[in-house]
């Protein structure tokens, strides 16, 4: 068992009579929930399936590197489909074919719910959201999620806040670390900037979490959500009948997850409670205010006029938090350390950064805040953070409930209550997908010719190939302004700081929660870059 899934179950968390507590109400589920598998000792994948748990035993040898296992069992399956017996008989299915993922997504998505394994999870944490909800509750999520994150205005708007934040925060930090030549932990940098960042964009609060522990309010936050996020993962590797356990007897990591879930709820239920009370003012200083997402959220009703509830404004932000935060801290983190490792893909980028400054009026060139045009330009960059996410996928595993019996395009039956997975790192690794250089960084697999220009543009893949964002009906909402902040973070960065490994031989260890991170963190040093351009251009 890895140090992490160690650290949230400490034995000395437990007396001696609730050890033989949980044994005993453990020898009662196997009594009387056990469900024979008919299956062999040795699947046809090369999987172990022993006969009381399934495969769990070898799930938990390997959950220090489960990525990696699943990615072995899938690519020894000729579909690219694997069958697996889970405790109790139940069946999981794991899937890196990309006719399978769109018939998942896509063709039969009604059969393919989020359902009651993932809420089993995640529910306690996110609440009846967009990422937990099905149905017409879902529909009703995921409109207004649109129509609050897909505007012009907000686009605006959180650019503002990107260059602002850039500006007064991140950037005057990274100068200061330049200066004492200090290594230091550039995925936790960004993890609190991007805090800071989405807490501003979506409720006009400065969190402070990039000021360290100095901002009290900052740091309870950000604790309270780690270990909400870690603990809640971490569920999935457990029978339930454990964990359930411990939340019944308030022990444990669910004594923890439950003190972090009313810390992170009761904070922003204050947030929604006092913008609530301040919108029943109508105050000028309200009118000018630019409105932030929580204000937009407000500002909808539904079919019959009413307005959407507090509670529920507190889980669309939650989960809008959980979106922007987390997924692109990890995009932009493994994206960094690629980049360092591949000095002249980050020439590529500086010259593609000069050639749009070029365009500029003269007085202009010097400044370093983009318009929206100069980052839709920035065809390059795109295409290498596509590429990162490719090999190092934000969310690498989805998982769905098969709500009734199926069979899969490849073949593949798939009974009713089955737990269905898709990898996204398993298919960045099959060479029949991606050519004989899958594993090797390569942007320029995502450039085309323009057929108008005739200049190198980005070519967007089959999102069942490539199902970053998800696809079908729930394809994610929030691409663009995804692209949009990582895009403007990284050329920002790029352009004025060298980012330098401390360690050049390390290749990183995946750290395996809701998102990816690095076992470690990303340890670095920056200076500040001295490179003059050919337009004249210091970019430091």
């Amino acid at each position: 068992m890895s140090s992490s899934l160690i650290s949230l179950f400490p034995s000395m968390e437990f007396s001696i009579s609730l050890q033989l507590l949980l044994l005993s109400l453990s020898i009662i589920f196997i009594f009387f929930y056990y469900k024979p598998t008919t299956s062999k000792n040795i699947n046809k994948t090369g999987t172990k399936i022993y006969t009381l748990f399934g495969v769990l035993p070898e799930l938990m040898k390997n959950s220090h590197r489960f990525l990696e296992w699943a990615t072995e069992k899938i690519l020894s399956s000729p579909t690219n489909t694997v069958v697996l017996r889970l405790p109790g008989g139940l069946q999981g299915v794991m899937t890196a074919n990309p006719s399978c993922v769109e018939h998942i997504l896509k063709e039969n998505f009604e059969n393919y719910p989020k359902g009651d394994v993932f809420n089993t999870y995640f529910l306690d944490f996110f609440g009846g959201g967009l990422f937990t909800s099905d149905g017409e509750v879902w529909k009703v999520n995921r409109k207004v999620a649109n129509h609050a994150l897909n505007t012009k205005s907000y686009r605006n708007f959180m650019m503002d806040n990107v260059a602002l934040e850039l500006e007064t925060k991140l950037v005057p930090l990274l100068e200061t670390l330049s200066k004492t030549g200090e290594v230091f932990d550039f995925e936790h940098v960004l993890e609190r900037f991007g805090f800071d960042n989405v807490f501003k964009v979506a409720f006009g609060f400065e969190l402070g979490c990039l000021e360290g522990e100095g901002s009290v309010i900052g740091y309870e936050f950000l604790r309270a959500y780690e270990d909400a996020t870690k603990i809640s993962t971490l569920r999935c590797m457990y029978p339930s009948f454990w964990w359930k356990t411990k939340r019944f007897l308030n022990i444990g990591s669910e004594k923890r997850l439950k003190k972090a879930i009313i810390t992170l709820q009761g904070f922003v239920d204050n947030i929604v409670q006092t913008r609530i009370k301040e919108s029943e003012k109508s105050t000028k200083q309200n009118k000018d205010r630019t409105p932030d997402l929580l204000d937009r959220l407000m500002a909808m009703h539904d079919n019959e006029g009413n307005y959407y509830s507090a509670e529920f404004h507190r889980n669309m932000t939650i989960g809008v938090i959980l979106a922007a935060q987390d997924t692109t801290v990890s995009a932009l983190t493994w994206f960094f350390w690629l980049l360092a490792t591949r000095p002249e893909i980050q020439t590529n980028i500086l010259k593609e950064l000069e050639s749009i400054r070029a365009r500029r009026e003269p007085e202009n060139r010097q400044k370093f805040a983009y318009t929206y045009e100069e980052i839709r330009d920035m065809q390059y960059l795109h295409a290498a953070i596509s590429e990162s996410m490719r090999l190092y996928p934000p969310a690498p595993t989805t998982s769905r409930s098969c709500s009734g019996d199926d069979v899969f395009p490849d073949g593949t039956f798939v009974e009713k209550g089955s737990v269905v997975i898709y990898n996204a790192y398993a298919m960045a690794r099959m060479e029949k997908l991606w050519g004989e250089n899958c594993c090797e960084f390569r942007p320029e697999r995502w450039l085309g010719q323009d057929d108008i220009s005739g200049g190198l543009v980005f070519k967007p893949e089959n999102p069942y190939k490539y199902p970053i964002f998800n696809g079908g009906p729930r394809m994610c909402v929030g691409i663009d302004i995804g692209y949009i902040q990582m895009k403007y973070i990284a050329a920002s960065l790029i352009e004025r700081f060298e980012i330098s490994l401390e360690d050049k031989e390390r290749v990183p260890q995946i750290l395996f929660l809701f998102t990816i991170g690095m076992k470690g963190g990303l340890p670095v040093t920056i200076q500040p870059r001295k490179t003059t351009t050919t337009n004249g251009v210091v970019a430091n």
